[in-house]
C-alpha cells in the first residue's frame, strides 16, 4: 500500500522489558502492521544502529491548557512522547458544578495557564474533551478529574470540611466524569482549597474511584519534613478504599529529610505485598516547578487568590507568614523565579530569590510576599533541596514510571515565556541517557508501564495490531539539551517520532502533522 512505512533493521525495545532485537517495524493504517525480517514496503527507513522503541506515555504532565494554546505539544513530541495525561496534582479544568463560576478556579488552578488568548467554555469533562478534538492535538490525550475544580465548585475556597450532601456531589460529579472518560482522580493536597479536605471526602472520591477501576493519583500534603505522615495517608486511603493509586513525583525536599524517600518506598511496597496497587512517579531532576504560592501556610490561601493576594498588604499576616517561613527546609537560594504573568521580559524572572533580595536590600521573605502580593498565583518557581540518592531509589524501583509532571510549550509562542522547568523539554532523553543502563527495563518504565498504570490497554507497547506510537533514537547521540538557564531546547537523537502511524517529528523537524487522539478511560 502507498502509505506503507517501514523501519528497517533497527533495534526493537518493544516496551515489555524483554530484550531487545534487530528486526523490521510495518506500519500500515495507523497501526503496527508487522513485526519481522525480509518485510518490504514502497516507502523504507533505513533506522540501522537506532533503537525503536514505543511512543513514551506521560501520565503527569498540566498541558491541560497548553494544548489548547499550540495543540502540536511540541517540547513533548520532540522528546518522543506521544501520550499525555493531563490533570494532574488536582489541578484539572473539569468538571465543575452547574452554576459554578469558572474565573476563581481559572485563577487557582494558574499554573497551568500560561495563554491568557484560551477561551474556557467548558463546565463538565465532554466540553473539555470536545475542546481537545477541536483543537486537533498533535499527541494523544488522557485526562484525570481534578480535586480542585470538583471541591471549589461545590464547597468553595473556605476552611471548612465539606458536608455530607456536598460530598455526595462531588462523588456524583466524579462518577458521571469516569463515566464520560477520565482515567481516573487527582488530588494536590497543597493547593487551596484542597488543605481543607478531610479524610472522609477522601475516601469517599476514592471509593467511586475504585468502583470503577480507574487510578487515584496524589500529591501528597507535604513533601519536606511531613512526607511520610502524608505518603502514609495515601496508603491508608488506598487500603481502606482499595482504590489503585499513584503516588506522584515521590521526593524529598531539604538536606534535614534526605533518607525519607526510602521509608516511604517501604510503605508502598509493604501495601503492595498486602495486595493493594499502589505505585509512584519521578522526573530525573533534582529540582521541582510550582506555583510560588505553594509556600504559603494553608489558612493564609483561603478564599482563593483573588482575597489571599489582598491579605498579604496586612503587615500582622506577612509577619505570621515569616514566622511559619523561619524554619525552612530549602534556601532562598534553591529557588528560582521561572515564570510571572506579566509581559514578558520580566527582570525577576530567571533569578533566584536571594538573588533578588540581596539586589533590593531587603531579605527573602520580604521578596516572595511582594510578588505574591502583587501576582497572586501568576508566578511560579523551580526549587532544590533533593538528593541523588533519594532520585535513584525511587527510578530503581519496582513500583515507579517515570513521569516528567511537565508542561507541553512552544518554545516561540506565548508558552515560551520564562525560564521553566526543562523537563517540559528533556525528561526522557535524560532518564535514558543518564539512568536508563538497562534498556529494555527503562523503556518499559516510559511506555507500557505507565500506560498500565493508567488503564490504556492499547498504548506502550510495539507489537503487531497496536496504534503505531513510535520513536526511533540514536542511543549515541541522545541527550536532552534543555537546562535550567536555557531551557527552550529540543533533545537531541530523537531521528522520528510517529503518532498513530503519521510521522510527526522527522529529525530537528515538526511536520506540521496533528494525529493525536482523545483517549477516554473505559471499565
Amino acid at each position: 500500500m502507498p502509505d506503507d512505512l517501514l523501519l528497517a533493521g533497527g533495534l526493537v525495545v518493544d516496551g515489555s522489558g524483554a530484550p531487545g532485537f534487530r528486526a523490521d517495524v510495518l506500519v500500515r493504517d495507523g497501526v503496527i502492521a508487522a513485526v519481522g525480517t525480509g518485510l518490504s514496503a514502497p516507502r523504507v527507513r533505513d533506522v540501522a544502529g537506532r533503537v525503536v522503541c514505543p511512543g513514551f506515555v506521560d501520565i503527569h504532565t498540566h498541558s491541560d491548557l497548553t494544548l489548547l494554546s499550540d495543540p502540536r505539544g511540541l517540547s513533548k513530541v520532540h522528546q518522543g512522547v506521544t501520550t499525555e495525561v493531563v490533570g494532574n496534582c488536582g489541578l484539572g479544568v473539569a468538571p465543575l458544578a452547574a452554576g459554578a463560576p469558572v474565573e476563581p478556579i481559572r485563577q487557582a488552578v494558574a499554573y497551568l495557564d500560561l495563554d491568557p488568548g484560551v477561551s474556557w467554555s467548558w463546565a463538565d469533562l465532554d466540553g473539555y474533551l470536545a475542546a481537545l478534538v477541536a483543537a486537533g492535538p498533535g499527541v494523544n490525550v488522557a485526562t484525570l478529574v481534578g480535586h480542585l475544580a470538583l471541591h471549589a465548585s461545590v464547597v468553595g475556597f473556605t476552611d471548612r470540611p465539606a458536608d455530607f450532601a456536598e460530598v455526595e456531589l462531588m462523588c456524583g460529579l466524579l462518577g458521571d466524569a469516569l463515566d464520560a472518560g477520565a482515567v481516573g482522580l487527582s488530588t494536590g493536597l497543597v493547593y487551596a482549597p484542597l488543605p481543607y479536605v478531610r479524610e472522609d471526602e477522601l475516601i469517599a472520591l476514592a471509593e467511586v474511584v475504585a468502583g470503577r477501576d480507574r487510578i487515584f493519583t496524589w500529591h501528597v500534603r507535604n513533601y519536606d519534613d511531613e512526607l511520610l505522615d502524608s505518603v502514609s495517608q495515601a496508603v491508608r486511603v488506598a487500603r481502606a478504599t482499595g482504590a489503585r493509586t499513584q503516588i506522584s513525583h515521590l521526593a524529598a525536599v531539604g538536606r534535614r529529610n534526605w533518607g525519607a524517600v526510602r521509608r516511604a518506598l517501604d510503605l508502598i511496597g509493604a501495601a503492595n505485598a498486602d495486595g493493594f496497587d499502589v505505585g509512584v512517579d519521578i522526573y530525573p531532576y533534582l529540582h521541582g516547578n510550582a506555583p510560588l504560592s505553594q509556600l504559603l501556610p494553608a489558612h493564609v490561601q483561603e478564599g482563593g487568590p483573588a482575597v489571599w493576594a489582598g491579605r498579604l498588604a496586612d503587615p500582622a499576616v506577612r509577619a505570621e507568614v515569616r514566622k511559619a517561613w523561619a524554619d525552612r527546609p530549602n534556601g532562598w537560594d534553591e529557588i528560582t523565579v521561572s515564570w510571572t504573568s506579566r509581559p514578558a521580559p520580566d527582570p525577576v524572572v530567571g533569578q533566584t530569590v536571594a538573588d533578588l533580595a540581596a539586589a533590593a536590600g531587603v531579605d527573602g521573605p520580604e521578596v516572595v510576599l511582594d510578588l505574591l502580593a502583587a501576582l497572586g498565583n501568576g508566578v511560579l518557581m523551580t526549587a532544590g533541596g533533593r538528593s541523588e540518592d533519594d532520585l535513584r531509589a525511587v527510578l530503581t524501583h519496582p513500583a515507579a514510571v517515570v513521569a516528567s509532571d511537565g508542561l507541553a510549550l512552544d518554545p516561540d509562542g506565548v508558552t515560551g515565556a520564562g525560564v521553566p522547568h526543562p523537563r517540559c523539554y528533556g525528561t526522557f532523553p535524560r532518564y535514558l541517557r543518564w539512568y536508563g543502563a538497562d534498556l529494555p527495563d527503562a523503556v518499559r518504565r516510559c511506555t507500557s508501564a505507565p500506560a498500565a498504570r493508567v488503564g490504556l490497554r492499547d498504548r506502550g507497547l510495539l507489537r503487531v495490531g497496536a496504534p503505531a506510537d513510535v520513536v526511533v533514537f540514536d542511543p549515541d547521540r541522545l541527550a536532552d539539551r534543555a537546562t535550567f538557564t536555557a531551557p527552550h531546547q529540543f533533545a537531541a537523537g530523537i531521528d522520528l517520532v510517529l503518532v498513530n502511524g503519521a510521522v510527526a517529528v522527522d529529525g530537528a523537524t515538526h511536520t506540521g502533522v496533528r494525529a493525536g487522539h482523545v483517549l477516554r478511560g473505559s471499565a
